[in-house]
């Protein structure tokens, strides 16, 4: 059968309407972000989370928009991939003036896969890989600006502070100076760099999240480079300086996927990504992107690494993840990989009663919730296909028997519907069966650091038990385990009413009627999990998580507006205070 002959005039409506939709998205995308420093100004953080929020409903709600505009200019050729192949060109050469071309690019990606529901990848109606070995556009400013100094000295760094268009004043810039240069001499002295260095780059642009500001840069001495974040606080009296990260390690902290993104004002997502991946080298340029609010381009950047393992799945196959069988998840990994990917299951075992609607409802909660640096953030992919060869014998078996409404296998391929993609953590169960008991002891603190960290934060993990966590490679304890999540403010604790009969308390049911929403924190200790000196070690440290008043306390303080702030550094990175 013939197609009907294609219209010319829609493909320049086409690319054009997605073109204007794309550069309406990223306006209201800048404005918003550039809130960010009158809302640190006016310690506004009930504001910045607001802000946070409307910008991460963005995307969506652009894509929603041009898909019916589009939906109605092509009408009965909507799916006609001729025209999707023209549209697809046209708008490409639209972008060779474009300093956010990536975005743009995914941006396409989006409606096409939306309209087509695309399986897998289709090179004639989305752009696979980018249309630009090299930017399109010139770079007219640089990202950072360098600041030259033979010998660090405080003057240098006051210049460096005094610099940035911070909206209010420090209040003390003296002092502060003082105390980097000596916190930044300490460590170079400790490199064997003995304070002469060539330079200092900085990000022109600030990095807000949360109560937090950021200056980002590198430090040069020869062939040595060293990263440096300065994180600053506005109190009341002013902007003071709160503390230094010198190693890559605690600066990928900062960047790390268990917290929100930042809001950083850029013209340039590629030269910003690129800056940033010179101090962090470990980190995936995916990751990079995610961090600083562009999760979109993000997922493309990750999805682009997949495509490219399907060449080596003789290597390297997707397998079970070590540790307990999930309940309600399926999670798999490649070996030598860094992901997770978790599918939900067909079939929940006893006794879970919850629902594949109400899980996706729980990764989105997460999704718009501050993560507080104790929830891992979770891609959404869908429609992703792979050759069968990329899966081991056992898994294949698992997805036919357990996820067969979102798994579809044929003989020569995998198609998976809807999956989440994290970054892999070892289960907290695993770590401390191999870990030295002091590792063990400083993990299990950890541990319940992390479930105070996410009570103040309105999140109440529901199962606390040791599978539910995970120890990240800086020691980290986290929560990846959503399907009991909830809101804190949403639990009821009480104290366990008295037992009137001794058989009572040995009674596998409880003797007293227990609401959905009940919680009885005395009844934790039963479900650590923990051998005896850890859990004594535990309960040293923690014991006031098995008491309502802790939990109650925290309900009061989220209830009455109260925002605590989780500093994303160590102890050690702070300043001393005057």
């Amino acid at each position: 059968m013939s197609q009907p002959p294609i219209k010319n005039h829609l493909i320049g409506q086409g690319a054009t309407s997605i073109y204007q939709a794309f550069s309406t998205y990223r306006s209201r995308f800048k404005e918003i972000t550039r809130y960010a420093p009158l809302l640190f100004k006016n310690r506004d953080w009930h504001g910045v989370r607001a802000n946070a929020i409307r910008r991460l409903d963005l995307y969506k709600d652009a894509v929603d928009r041009i898909e019916i505009d589009i939906r109605r200019l092509l009408a009965d050729q909507v799916q006609a991939k001729s025209i999707w192949a023209l549209i697809k060109a046209a708008y490409s050469g639209m972008l060779i003036r474009n300093d956010d071309w990536e975005l743009a690019e995914t941006f396409f990606n989006s409606i096409t896969r939306r309209i087509f529901a695309t399986v897998g990848v289709d090179a004639e109606i989305e752009f696979v890989n980018t249309d630009f070995d090299i930017p399109p556009t010139p770079t007219t400013s640089k990202i950072y600006q360098t600041f030259k100094g033979r010998e660090l000295t405080a003057r240098l760094i006051r210049t460096i502070l005094a610099d940035y268009p911070l909206i209010s004043p420090f209040q003390d810039i003296e002092h502060d100076a003082q105390q980097v240069a000596a916190k930044i001499e300490i460590h170079l002295r400790k490199m064997k760099i003995s304070g002469k260095i060539d330079g200092i780059d900085m990000a022109r642009s600030v990095f807000y999240r949360g109560m937090g500001a950021y200056l980002i840069g590198r430090i040069f001495s020869g062939s040595t480079l060293v990263p440096l974040a300065i994180a600053l606080l506005n109190t009341a009296d002013g902007i003071v300086v709160d503390g230094v990260l010198l190693s890559t390690d605690d600066v990928s902290i900062l960047f790390g996927f268990t917290r929100s993104y930042f809001h950083v004002d850029v013209e340039r997502p590629y030269d910003l990504t690129h800056f940033l991946k010179s101090i962090l080298p470990h980190k995936r340029i995916a990751e990079l992107y995610i961090s600083t609010g562009f999760n979109k381009h993000g997922k493309t950047e990750l999805y682009r690494e997949l495509l490219e393992h399907m060449t080596v799945c003789y290597i390297d196959r997707f397998d079970l993840s070590p540790g307990q069988r999930g309940m309600v998840m399926i999670v798999f990994n490649l070996p030598n990989d860094d992901l997770v990917f978790k599918l939900i299951r067909d079939r929940f075992d006893t006794p879970k009663k919850t629902t594949r609607r109400e899980i996706m409802a729980k990764y989105d909660l997460v999704y718009r919730h501050d993560r507080a640096g104790r929830l891992v953030d979770a891609q959404t992919f869908e429609y992703l296909k792979f050759d069968t060869s990329c899966f081991s014998p056992q898994l294949l078996a698992e997805l036919k028997n357990d996820a067969g409404s979102t798994v579809r296998i044929g003989k020569d391929y995998v198609i998976i519907d809807h999956t989440y993609v994290e970054r892999r953590v070892t289960p907290l169960d695993v770590f401390l069966m191999e870990a030295d008991q002091s590792e063990a002891q400083k993990i299990v603190i950890e541990w319940g650091n992390a479930i105070k960290d996410l009570a103040v934060s309105n999140i109440f993990p529901g199962d606390i038990l040791l599978k539910n966590f995970g120890v990240t490679r800086h020691g980290r304890v986290v929560f990846y385990d959503y399907d009991e999540l909830c809101l804190l403010t949403s639990c009821h604790f009480k104290k366990l009413p008295p037992a009137y009969e001794s058989e009572n308390e040995m009674a596998s049911e409880p003797w007293f009627y227990v609401d959905e929403n009940d919680v009885f924190p005395e009844e934790f200790i039963k479900f650590l999990g923990l051998r005896a000196p850890l859990r004594d070690v535990f309960c040293e440290h923690h014991n006031d998580l098995f008491e309502v008043s802790f939990w109650q306390q925290a309900q009061q303080m989220i209830q009455a507006g109260k925002l605590p702030h989780i500093y994303p550094y160590a102890r050690n990175c702070r300043l001393k205070r005057k």
